[in-house]
């Protein structure tokens, strides 16, 4: 996950797209499949479906903390999976997890969670994931006085001191991109926002909406600098389930359902933005 488990943001140039416009408005299109109506599906609590998400979550991928509203490109997500699965809005139960205890082996007592998980190989073999609803990449927060301000490559990128969340994409990308030399790691997300309003460091690394949130509503005297390119079109975010779960696939056949009536198109128009043009840092 590009985001640790704390820190979900939005484009600040998205900040006014953002409006809070209920999941009925854009995930109707797709047709619902065999659900918990007819006792097809097995959940921890039947006839229920329990989904997972952190605590504290953020705009864009959650509004108000309130994972119930259905507000947010996460939160409208999950409800239109959980009616494409055949449960009501008032089927669905809320609970938190933290990130780490998410994606580690072993039981669970939630269905699916859902909170900016990355695919990867290795979280594969604790856990299994849905098909992708959203692809995002790694973006660049400089501070606005900092050398990090006028970087155009990753080169250039290498001289300032950058922020960094351990054990999240974010990190891999960073380490992978600029070496360790001049990475500063912390434990969560917004340990590297604090240090980046304290001046501690220059710059942070973090998923693209995320730089934007981190631009529009944390940090006043930074910007959005750039972003990393990715050879496989950026970081795929997918529904996590347990290992095994029977659920698995019924899951991916919801994101499918809602992907090909372009519902999660709908749901990104409105809840994130993609009309800023950041470049990519060579």
């Amino acid at each position: 996950m590009p985001f640790a488990p704390t820190l979900r943001r939005a484009a600040a140039a998205a900040v006014a797209v953002l409006a809070a416009v209920s999941l009925t408005a854009c995930a109707g299109a797709a047709t619902p499949s065999a659900g918990s109506d007819d006792g097809s599906l097995q959940t921890v609590t039947a006839g229920k479906l329990t989904i997972a998400t952190g605590e504290p979550n953020y705009e864009p991928w959650f509004v108000d903390d309130e994972p119930s509203n259905g507000k947010g490109f996460e939160g409208a997500v999950a409800n239109a999976v959980a009616e494409q699965l055949g449960f009501d809005a008032a089927d669905i139960v809320w609970v938190r997890t933290g990130f780490d205890a998410a994606i580690a082996p072993g039981p669970k007592d939630w269905d699916i969670n859902i909170q900016q998980f990355s695919v990867t190989d290795e979280r594969k073999k604790a856990v299994d994931f849905s098909s992708s609803y959203y692809t995002t990449s790694q973006a660049v927060v400089a501070l606005n006085d900092s050398p990090a301000a006028a970087a155009t490559t990753i080169d250039d990128l290498k001289k300032a001191t950058v922020g960094v969340a351990a054990g999240t994409t974010s990190y891999n990308v960073a380490k992978e991109q600029l070496g360790e030399a001049n990475l500063s790691v912390f434990n969560t997300v917004d340990d590297v926002v604090l240090a980046l309003k304290g001046g501690q460091i220059d710059a942070m690394i973090t998923d693209l909406p995320g730089a934007f949130y981190v631009t529009g509503a944390l940090v006043d005297n930074a910007a959005v600098t750039g972003q990393f390119a990715s050879t496989d079109g950026g970081d795929q975010f997918a529904v996590v389930l347990p290992k095994g779960s029977a659920l698995t696939g019924a899951v991916t056949d919801a994101v499918d359902a809602l992907r090909d009536a372009g519902t999660l198109d709908e749901l990104q128009q409105e809840w994130l933005s993609d009309a800023v043009d950041v470049p990519v840092l060579k």
